[in-house]
């Protein structure tokens, strides 16, 4: 059970995170990466050894149209995952609110579990 998350931004912004929410900000045309931690809810790191990571925005949860995040697990024993967003993509996104959320998947059985979820904020940007 995964329940427990804490998430820190490359701009050194770091909050606990409880509940599996967390609502984000991204600024259009620049690049965007966020560390999630995943810990168990005993607050001990999660192993993610043998998970794969996958995550999405969308408009609302109903909207066919998405931007994947690029995910990767960067340190399986200590449960850390890193989301980003190239600022390409960012670019191409229009301001305004969107969904997200990270997901893993357990690789032996295909098992999933979400593990961050929440609104994204992409703010206007005038450098293009």
């Amino acid at each position: 059970d995964h329940r427990y998350l804490h998430v820190r931004s490359r701009r050194q912004r770091q909050m606990c995170i409880r509940d599996r929410y967390s609502d984000i900000s991204v600024d259009q045309g620049a690049d965007f990466s966020a560390e999630v931690i995943v810990d168990d809810s005993d607050g001990t790191l999660a192993s993610l050894t043998g998970y794969t990571v996958a995550g999405q925005i969308r408009k609302t949860y109903s909207s066919t149209t998405k931007v994947d995040f690029v995910c990767s697990i960067t340190d399986a024993a200590a449960g850390e995952i890193t989301i980003g967003l190239s600022n390409t993509v960012t670019n191409g996104m229009k301001a305004g609110r969107y969904v997200y959320d990270v997901e893993i998947t357990k690789t032996s059985t295909g098992y999933k579990t979400r593990v961050i979820e929440g609104q994204v904020t992409v703010n206007a940007g005038v450098t293009q």
